[in-house]
């Protein structure tokens, strides 16, 4: 393949046309532009949704900037739009309430001390407050792969940790109630109470992670660059997808410099030719996929009115390197 003409146009139309999908997720390696991407979803979905909400799950959150708008844990209605709602939720925060807020002693340490665990907490609370939302779909701006790939394990994560609290106390159950006796403590230390809500909390992570195994209710998003590592992060991304048997037939690659006859710069040049390379290995491994390219911006995106425009580009087949990329610069 030797110019950009050569390379298939794909948009993300066929997920917007996918009425049935509840849940979006967007993820790739760090510094790919995932937020960006994300928040471009979520403006495409509300206007053929009656409501959307964008949730970031990423400790390093921008949802705040891409929009410039304060957004918190709570669901906040995005300034310009009548259905589209955003919040940032930190799950190395909030676990710290997840737990060990309510229930104190032995039994509340215990589950903290199960790798992985106050981070399954954390997500199924969120989870099981956004259930109780009426949004027509949710769409995730998801941390670094490596993040991301924990998150959709939390489900065995839970089941694990809630498994070894109960085989622990069925064997020493009789023992820690005779210590508290012996030394006067009060006879109720939160085991019971913790233990329900582990349970509740696994009852709404095992619903929501059979939604996330059907292709009918949720996709997920690749977002790359093309450069060797994030060609690399994409492959093992959408081989862990497959492995946890979530569906995933969109690709967004970003900041790509297309072909103009007017580039003079010789460094511009060399980069071109060294994404081509890695354009072309993207198009020979997912030829089954819908791949969306985006153009690399003089500017970050940082304006709502920049967001609208690349909305614009992702449901359009059109050349995005005829574009006058001044464009660009004068919005």
């Amino acid at each position: 393949m030797g110019s950009s003409d050569e390379f298939p146009e794909g948009t993300v139309q066929n997920v917007l046309e996918q009425d049935s999908l509840k849940w979006v997720f967007v993820g790739g390696k760090g510094g790919v532009g995932k937020t960006t991407c994300s928040s471009i979803m979520s403006i495409l979905l509300a206007k053929v949704r009656p409501s959307v909400l964008i949730i970031s799950t990423d400790p390093a959150h921008n949802l705040s900037d891409a929009f410039q708008q304060r957004f918190t844990k709570t669901p906040t209605l995005v300034t310009g739009f009548s259905n589209l709602y955003a919040m940032e939720v930190d799950p190395n925060l909030e676990s710290e309430d997840s737990i060990g807020s309510d229930t104190d002693g032995f039994m509340s340490d215990l589950a903290n001390s199960i790798p992985g665990i106050d981070e399954a907490m954390s997500f199924a609370e969120m989870l099981k407050l956004v259930q109780t939302m009426d949004y027509s779909v949710i769409v995730f701006d998801t941390a670094p792969t490596g993040h991301t790939l924990r998150l959709l394990q939390f489900p065995a994560t839970l089941e694990k940790g809630l498994s070894k609290m109960m085989s622990l106390r069925n064997k020493f159950g009789g023992l820690l109630n005779q210590m508290t006796r012996l030394f006067g403590i009060a006879d109720d230390f939160g085991e019971d109470d913790l233990l329900g809500r582990l349970e509740g909390m696994r009852d709404v992570i095992e619903q929501v992670n059979r939604q996330f195994k059907d292709p009918d209710l949720t996709t997920f998003i690749c977002v790359c660059i093309p450069e060797f590592l994030s060609l690399y992060e994409t492959e093992r991304l959408v081989q862990e997808l497959t492995r946890f048997e979530i569906d995933t037939h969109n690709i967004i690659i970003n900041q790509v410099i297309f072909d103009e006859e007017a580039i003079e710069s010789k460094l511009l040049k060399s980069r071109m030719q060294m994404q081509r390379k890695y354009l072309d290995q993207f198009y020979v491994l997912y030829d089954d996929f819908n791949i969306t390219k985006l153009p690399l911006l003089p500017e970050e995106v940082r304006d709502m009115t920049l967001l609208f425009f690349l909305s614009h580009l992702y449901v359009v087949k059109i050349l995005v390197g005829n574009i006058d990329q001044r464009f660009f610069v004068r919005l």
